[in-house]
């Protein structure tokens, strides 16, 4: 048999020297790295044959490892390198969601209140809260923020889109608009059972063009329904990324406010799913087809069941041609309501006009705010750079002034709108 035979098992390799003539036994050399490699390794009871592969090797000389030579330096024992074990696809999860775990559905908040407690008196022409089928939970938040009689524009949504019904309302910032489709949002969501979801999938969507309307959505949202079980989350750019995705994504979601620049970043990174959306409402959207939002609010709609799945609730100050053809897109057999402002804005602003000369806008300016002893008062500037400089001259008289323009953070902006309405700044220079 050859040298290495593999039959000569446990045996230590042997070479033979010529004979030297003396008689010698031939002389026996210890087995080289090749030997090593073609004899099998004697299988030591307690060990692993890796452990005495490593002690074989232990006097060789290391030498750097090379990637495409790591799976043919391997021995037969040495233990394979762990493979992470690949994700299966959920079976129950057809619309592309992560595979997160449902958290239980909140639990409604106990309360005793009684309806019979929120007396209104009846009034001609005006339609009363109470009259309207609102659940109590619902009723008892109308009745904590002091409302009692619906505006023109509740009363005319509201007892079609508490029968599920869409609507098409004309109705300008302040007329009540807001309270309108809230209530008929909460209504639906406890009317009826929600379809089994996961995190990241509301049951209602709430467009709105800028992120200082979506902030007023969300406070108007969380007062409204203080005693309801559902999560209303407000989504909208200038802010935190993780932190609004951490409020997606723990625990399930209701009710979202989202601008759609913000809402296509979550939904394109899979952190936001609308396909159990029940009511989509679109707010203000004739600020939306002037300010360019259209195509991001097409790609929105398009991605949540169809109209005749959900309800849609869809509000404008104007009923343009190109609203109206968006409108009959993405409703169907909306009820129509169109709300005139009983008052036009310019006739209850009183407008004066002064021509002065640049050095004298300043002095002008304080004198008024002086004079007429304003709490609050609001100064627009051309520039930046103005409004910046400005802000430090009223603040060198002593004049609580704070600004806000692009270069303040948004989280700073919007403690600044609070501390101007409470009434700790006096002068806003924007």
């Amino acid at each position: 048999m050859g040298d290495h035979d593999p039959i000569q098992k446990n045996k230590r390799t042997k070479t033979k020297t010529p004979s030297d003539g003396n008689g010698k036994e031939p002389v026996e050399h210890p087995p080289t790295q090749k030997d090593r490699l073609q004899t099998p390794m004697k299988k030591q009871s307690g060990r692993n044959p890796s452990d005495a592969a490593s002690d074989d090797t232990a006097s060789l000389p290391k030498k750097k490892s090379d990637p495409s030579e790591k799976c043919e330096n391997q021995r037969s024992g040495k233990q394979r390198p762990r493979r992470r074990p690949r994700r299966k696809p959920s079976q129950s999860n057809p619309d592309g969601a992560n595979p997160r775990k449902c958290t239980p559905q909140p639990v409604p908040i106990e309360d005793d209140w009684e309806p019979d407690s929120f007396v209104v008196a009846e009034q001609p022409g005006k339609t009363r809260f109470p009259d309207l089928e609102i659940s109590r939970l619902i009723l008892h938040g109308i009745a904590d923020l002091g409302f009692e009689y619906c505006t023109p524009i509740q009363a005319g949504v509201l007892p079609e889109t508490l029968k599920g019904r869409d609507a098409l309302g004309q109705a300008q910032t302040g007329t009540g608009k807001t309270a309108a489709f809230l209530i008929a949002i909460y209504s639906q969501l406890l009317a009826h059972d929600p379809k089994e979801r996961k995190s990241g999938m509301p049951r209602a969507l709430i467009l709105a063009p800028t992120r200082e309307l979506a902030l007023q959505i969300e406070k108007d949202g969380k007062d409204l329904g203080k005693y309801l079980p559902f999560k209303l989350v407000a989504i909208f750019g200038g802010m935190d990324y993780r932190r609004q995705q951490r409020s997606l994504t723990e625990g399930l979601v209701d009710i979202v406010v989202a601008t759609p620049g913000r809402l296509l970043d979550f939904k394109q990174n899979q952190d936001l799913h609308l396909s159990k959306v029940e009511v989509l409402v679109i707010d203000e959207a004739d600020r939306m087809l002037d300010m360019g939002f259209i195509p991001d609010v097409r790609r929105i709609v398009y991605s949540t069941p169809p109209k005749f799945k959900r309800q849609t609730l869809f509000f404008s100050a104007t009923l343009t041609n190109d609203v109206n053809r968006l409108a009959e897109q993405w409703t169907q057999n909306a009820i129509e309501v169109k709300i005139e402002p009983e008052q036009i804005a310019v006739d209850t602003v009183q407008q004066r006009l002064y021509i002065v000369t640049t050095q004298e806008k300043f002095p002008l300016l304080l004198n008024l705010i002086e004079q007429e002893n304003a709490d609050r008062v609001m100064v627009f500037a051309n520039r930046r750079d103005q409004a910046r400089r400005l802000t430090d001259l009223l603040l060198d008289y002593n004049i609580r002034t704070a600004l806000l323009s692009g270069d303040v953070p948004q989280s700073k902006r919007i403690k600044t709108l609070d501390r101007f309405r409470n009434g700790e700044i006096r002068v806003l220079v924007a």
